[in-house]
């Protein structure tokens, strides 16, 4: 994954592309909670809601800012429960994977400086 605190700093080029590839993986991780969200805004909500009326749901519990439209059965309220936990974790951790390499290099780049010393 990272290189050892032994081993030089990669290059620009290598670390560019670390960057991306952890960018992706960031999305990806946002973009199946998303779906995962709106799946189950139209499959629990009575009447279903539209699709979407389940992606806009969704987008906006996993952007933190809350729920749209007011649920009215009780399975509904329960999954609108657990995705906005499930969303609150999930943000946090595509957070913690989109910074990793900054802060890995960050760390690195100090320790390598030290050693040299």
């Amino acid at each position: 994954m990272f290189e050892h605190h032994s081993q030089k700093v990669i290059s620009q080029p290598r670390f560019q592309r670390r960057v991306i590839k952890y960018a992706a993986v960031a999305v990806g991780m946002i973009g199946i909670s998303w779906l995962i969200g709106a799946m189950g805004y139209h499959y629990l909500t009575d009447p279903h809601m539209g699709w979407v009326d389940s992606f806009y749901n969704a987008a906006m519990i996993l952007g933190g800012m809350g729920p749209v439209d007011t649920l009215h059965s009780d399975v509904a309220k329960v999954f609108a429960s657990f995705y906005a936990l499930f969303s609150g974790i999930t943000f946090l951790s595509a957070t913690s994977v989109l910074f990793a390499p900054f802060v890995h290099r960050f760390l690195h780049v100090l320790h390598v400086d030290s050693k040299d010393q």
